[in-house]
């Protein structure tokens, strides 16, 4: 007889996925029922309302696309663009990449804004890059950049794309559930989430929200949508009154993505907002006394994705031995770099059940540890100690 896998016991303190809560997990173990089973149309319309309080909308098309973020992604874009449309998109990580990447799929034009990895997006590029365009279907960015821990300031941002009458789309794969995001207030017209990161689901499915001039461009379409699997104008018969059939839903992480939704408003957005900052705080003081140097400045660093510059190795030590060397004798899991900052920097995630003070402590005094073995200089306890004089 073979063996079950077992899977070993981590602390997830990367970029995603994050740890999960046991009521979570114990949603997954239900029995399963039909993708129509009215039981199971219940918990749908039950999601679909509790989305709506996370993303702070009054959309009636509130969802969980059936895949992760970046199906997502694709679900806003391809929806939203036709063959010839103008798309503005902010580049200052890897993320904005790939949502370029899409609008060249969807054949549309796509007038991509580089900002250097690090840094958000300001007023002022939007501003400039407003007045370059002549008159774009949509502007997107990315609000928590996971690949560099830059969060751009939205409701700063909003006000001029309102002007240009374009379409606002949003990444909030990073920062639902963890910071504000005030899709309704900031007059987003559509925009994409994961359940994997501050709303501490498994990864496997993608909240989406889609306002009423988004669905008016969506229902205008001259062409159907590129993607028969993420047509909206067909998902939405599902997910709303109609019930119509259009994919087998995965149940049971609708069953998880339900209950964690219930962990969150149980807790209340606010305080769950301020204990991810409160947790930021913490271990930046602590990454600090160790020498690591933060990537983003201070106003404009995520309070869920810390990214770090290393401190000086002895010669023979590099960050991926000693990333390996956390999940091997501590089973700590963090992140290294992606593209410009591979092999440069550490991503340290603090998202959802993941940022908890207790859980900054254990990986602090592990660093201590293999930051010393590796030849860098520090007091002893000066990490552990910051981190519980913070904040």
């Amino acid at each position: 007889m073979t063996q079950p896998f077992v899977a070993p016991r981590r602390l997830l303190l990367g970029p995603g996925p994050s740890d999960v809560h046991p009521r979570v997990l114990g949603a997954l173990s239900q029995p399963l029922v039909g993708h129509l089973d009215p039981a199971f149309l219940a918990l749908m319309d039950e999601v679909k309302r509790r989305l709506r309080s996370v993303f702070r909308t009054a959309n009636e098309l509130t969802f969980a696309v059936s895949g992760t973020g970046s199906a997502g992604m694709e679900t806003c874009l391809v929806n939203l663009l036709e063959e010839g449309d103008e798309a503005i998109v902010f580049v200052n990580g890897e993320f904005g990449r790939r949502m370029c990447d899409i609008v060249e799929r969807c054949r549309a034009r796509v007038v991509a804004i580089e900002i250097p990895w690090g840094r958000a997006v300001e007023r002022e590029d939007v501003e400039r890059a407003l007045r370059k365009t002549s008159h774009p279907k949509l502007v997107a960015i990315v609000h928590a950049e996971t690949s560099t821990g830059a969060q751009s300031p939205i409701a700063d941002l909003a006000p001029a794309i309102a002007r240009s009458g374009a379409l606002f789309v949003l990444d909030a794969v990073t920062s639902l559930g963890g910071c504000p995001v005030e899709i309704d207030a900031w007059g987003v017209d559509a925009c994409y989430s994961g359940t994997q990161k501050c709303l501490s689901c498994p990864p496997g499915l993608s909240p989406v929200t889609f306002g009423p001039r988004a669905l008016e461009a969506i229902r205008r379409r001259k062409r159907k949508v590129q993607s028969w699997y993420l047509d909206v104008s067909m998902i939405e018969k599902y997910w709303g009154a109609e019930r119509v059939y259009h994919h087998t839903a995965p149940i049971s992480m609708n069953y998880a993505l339900a209950e964690a939704l219930r962990v969150v408003e149980e807790e209340g957005l606010e305080k769950r907002f301020e204990r991810h900052r409160q947790n930021h705080l913490a271990f930046a003081a602590g990454a600090e006394a160790l020498g690591f140097r933060f990537v983003v400045e201070p106003a404009r660093r995520l309070w869920m994705l810390n990214s770090v510059y290393l401190p000086r190795l002895a010669d023979g030590h590099d960050e991926a031995k000693l990333r390996r060397r956390l999940l091997d004798d501590y089973s700590i899991e963090i992140g290294g770099g992606l593209g410009a900052f591979k092999g440069k920097i550490w991503r340290v995630g603090l998202m959802g059940e993941s940022s908890r003070r207790e859980k900054v402590l254990r990986l602090l005094e592990a660093l201590e540890t293999i930051l010393r073995d590796a030849g860098v200089e520090f007091r002893p306890g000066s990490a552990v100690a910051a981190a519980e004089a913070a904040a």
